[in-house]
């Protein structure tokens, strides 16, 4: 049979059936990919084919069908090693914030870079507007400039005072979406607000050093059970994948000759350049 894996525990992978059933499998033993060297055969959003064992309820895994892209990076354990984060997506929503924490913007930088390598639509998500002063709205107002020149949606968006979140929900009927960003800018508190059935856990930022905690423990993915985002007969269902904070994004699986292709600004202008 096959199905979508939605979480993975480390040894045990639990599968999305068509028909919205769940079932928990593990790998078949001598499972391997020869094509990456990841620490992590598979991952959520994938594809697989599994069976049940006898009189269990539990199945195995025997093969992992194509990928259409992923979201890659070095594993931050094992360095010699990459960690695909999920796989088969329709766009990654990069959850950020200017203030508690103030995330970099190298951050977005390198996962807008791996989302082009792979032709992954990129929504990026400026959260906690209301503690916004002077100086990080005109922090935002620059950086939407330069993201939205480049072809990327920018959204501003505050739990606390509901704004920006109107039409966000339209953003994610009928794709699955990845959410990451750093511990601590309120990935989870969003979806909470757009899927409040999920309760997923929250944390606090410390004031000591406006890092996050950590709340989200394994990359899980969630169906949208809210009525306006039930999909109708032939109509693709939402779903939301909830990824654990991201400190540092390591790019090893791309060459540094590469690196370049994936800045829009840079693309537009390669044919120009009389250097190799």
């Amino acid at each position: 049979m096959q199905a979508t894996i939605i979480k993975s525990t480390g040894s045990w992978y639990t599968l999305r059936l068509p028909s919205g059933e769940h079932v928990n499998c593990r790998l078949k033993g001598k499972f391997r990919l020869d094509d990456i060297k990841t620490s992590n055969p598979l991952a959520v959003g994938d594809e697989v084919i599994f069976e049940l064992e006898d009189g269990q309820a539990n199945g195995v895994i025997n093969e992992l069908l194509p990928r259409h892209n992923y979201i890659i990076r070095t594993d931050p354990h094992r360095k010699a090693y990459s960690q695909i984060i999920a796989a088969n997506l329709d766009q990654v929503i990069i959850v950020t914030s200017l203030i508690q924490p103030r995330v970099p913007l190298g951050f977005i930088d390198r996962m807008t870079v791996i989302a082009e390598a792979y032709h992954i639509p990129v929504v990026v998500v400026f959260n906690k507007a209301d503690l916004y002063k002077d100086e990080e709205m005109e922090k935002f107002v620059e950086a939407q400039s330069i993201y939205e020149s480049l072809g990327y949606q920018v959204v501003l968006t505050s739990i606390e005072e509901q704004y920006g979140l109107q039409h966000f929900d339209e953003l994610l009927k009928g794709k699955t979406s990845l959410f990451s960003g750093h511990s601590g800018v309120g990935k989870s508190t969003l979806i909470n607000y757009l899927a409040p059935e999920l309760a997923l856990k929250t944390g606090d930022v410390s004031h000591y050093n406006e890092k996050g905690q950590h709340t989200t423990t394994f990359v899980e993915m969630h169906e949208l059970f809210a009525d306006k985002f039930k999909a109708g007969q032939g109509e693709k269902p939402s779903f939301i994948i909830d990824s654990p904070g991201v400190k540092e994004f390591g790019m090893m699986s791309l060459e540094i000759n590469e690196v370049s292709q994936y800045f829009p600004e840079m693309r537009a202008l390669m044919s120009e350049c009389r250097f190799n």
